[in-house]
């Protein structure tokens, strides 16, 4: 089992209660993604030298997974640098000529991001009929009309109706349904119709928000998340290039792989030299199964190896939906109770990616996605399935451009439970069951199948549990807030301040759900330490003499 480098104590006792010590403060981070690795990057440039980086898998990255494919690479999990302005993940990519090869197509400007933003959207439906082009074109200036509504009530502070439910799918549905049945100029069979594509528009819209569906997206804080401006860009050599980049100055040592934690001890008292006791039946010399004291640490870190490691600060950049599985018994005392409110408050859900590679394309040179649009759901109130039709949650297949970079391959988009149904089955089944799908809603029944799959798991992978978080009817921003405030909140000299520090997407209030996101928090928690040790040698250095 691999194990940390942990520079060895010093023989210096702190000075008295707080953290005035004599040594360099220890630091551990947990979890090697993008606020984990931005965090440990600042800590050591700015003089912090005891620092370890636990990372529960095999390799760094996180929620980013780009999986090279001959001369292409696909990502399984981060695929946009979203917006340019001031994006610090942008600018990193773009300081380091990871753009120089991203092509005019791969640099989307529209609200929802495809692949490509040349060529055009094929809606067809379960019977096999594209949809005409301007038809779609119409329904999706009236849906975007309604999504503008829904950014209001944040923005506007408009109050929320009670018939909404607080919920932006209720509220989009009943407001686009009744502005199609008003309409006098459609017949039946095309209200029908855009009925359909709102369904379709909204199983999109529940992939971009990483919901099960958008009944579960709060209205009334929908508004708060804030796109940066600028346009969407891919990195051709993929999103781990980012990784790379954050990574790069941190010494190998540093960063611990197959370290999972069990549990984070906190709270401890220097003072009362408490003794933590551990039972293990394994007392070879390479399990620390020797009683640790928390001499001068007030943080104890259990790991799954067995092995303690004392620390004065812990940051932790754990998902939420690790969080929502594992805070009870990953943290001693336990949360409180705020906080465990705020992680049960806050969504989080699984959006997988599906790709599938084709010897020939099968679709028109101008076609950029296939979107599939059930007629028979026109109706529906609710857009889950059981786990037998898994498959009617996948809402398009993107065209990845250019061809010459990518070959002839499909990316298709399902979330929620569905996801998880589809993470269950095997390659065969997958790749048949979506083969036929675009069999039967293209009406080609010759559509060979794929001659690759290859799609992500985010859902039941143990170390992370979920794509990424969104704010659930119910919660707020606020929750964000409350999820990254450091432990203890008291601010009394008794208790060391900031044991525990919380970093991730899910705790920036606005950009959650993003890379810049994860990359911004965790700059903030590292920048959090720094201030307070400033804070403490300033303090230090202007004492008079008694």
């Amino acid at each position: 089992m691999q194990s940390c480098e942990i520079s060895s104590d010093s023989t210096d006792d702190p000075l008295s209660s707080g953290l005035r010590i004599h040594r360099q403060p220890r630091i551990v981070v947990i979890g090697a993604g993008l606020a984990g690795l931005a965090a440990t990057k600042i800590l050591l440039k700015n003089g912090f030298t005891d620092v370890s980086v636990l990372e529960a898998s095999d390799h760094i990255g996180g929620r980013v997974q780009s999986v090279q494919h001959g001369k292409a690479t696909l990502e399984l999990g981060a695929t946009w640098i979203h917006g340019a302005n001031g994006n610090p993940v942008y600018h990193l990519a773009e300081d380091n000529g990871l753009l120089e090869h991203t092509t005019d197509g791969e640099r989307s400007v529209g609200r929802i991001s495809l692949y490509t933003k040349n060529g055009v959207a094929h809606y067809q439906t379960n019977v096999g009929k594209r949809i005409p082009k301007d038809l779609v074109e119409e329904f999706s200036d009236l849906y975007n009309e309604v999504y503008e509504l829904t950014q209001e009530f944040f923005k506007n502070g408009k109050p929320v109706c009670a018939e909404s439910q607080n919920s932006v799918g209720v509220f989009t549905r009943d407001v686009v349904r009744k502005k199609i049945m008003v309409d006098p100029d459609d017949s039946e069979s095309t209200k029908k119709l855009k009925l359909s594509m709102l369904q379709q528009y909204l199983k999109v819209e529940s992939c971009e928000s990483s919901s099960p569906s958008m009944d579960e997206v709060s209205l009334s804080e929908f508004g708060e998340w804030t796109e940066i401006p600028g346009a969407h860009y891919v990195i051709p050599e993929g999103f781990m290039k980012i990784m790379e980049l954050l990574a790069q100055d941190i010494p190998s040592h540093t960063i611990c792989l197959r370290k999972p934690v069990r549990c984070i001890h906190w709270n401890y008292s220097a003072q009362h030299q408490e003794v933590i006791t551990k039972s293990s039946d394994n007392h070879n010399e390479n399990n620390h199964s020797s009683q640790p004291v928390m001499r001068g640490h007030p943080v104890g870190v259990e790991c799954e190896d067995e092995e303690w490691i004392m620390a004065d600060h812990v940051i932790v950049t754990t998902s939420l939906g690790v969080l929502k599985q594992n805070h009870e018994a990953m943290f001693s005392p336990s949360l409180p109770e705020d906080k465990v409110l705020a992680v049960e408050k806050l969504g989080i859900s699984t959006t997988d990616k599906i790709f599938l590679e084709f010897e020939e394309p099968f679709w028109s040179p101008e076609c950029n996605s296939i979107q599939f649009v059930w007629e028979d759901e026109a109706q529906l109130e609710q857009l889950a399935y059981p786990e037998e039709l898994w498959y009617k949650k996948i809402c398009s297949f993107d065209v990845l451009y250019p061809p010459e970079r990518y070959g002839y391959m499909l990316s298709g988009w399902i979330c929620g439970q569905e996801a998880l149904y589809m993470e269950r089955c095997d390659d065969e089944t997958v790749a048949e069951t979506c083969t036929e799908l675009l069999r039967r809603f293209t009406g080609n029944p010759d559509i060979p199948k794929p001659r690759r799959i290859l799609r992500s798991s985010w859902g039941s992978n143990p170390y992370i549990r979920g794509s990424y978080s969104f704010t659930r009817v119910g919660s707020s921003g606020a929750d964000c807030e409350k999820l990254a405030m450091p432990l203890p909140y008291t601010n009394s000299t008794k208790a060391p301040p900031l044991q525990v520090l919380f970093a991730g997407e899910a705790t920036h209030r606005k950009y959650y759900s993003t890379t810049h996101g994860a990359l911004l928090s965790g700059q903030r928690e590292a920048t959090r330490l720094m201030e307070m040790y400033q804070d403490l040698n300033s303090a230090e250095t202007t004492k008079p003499n008694i």
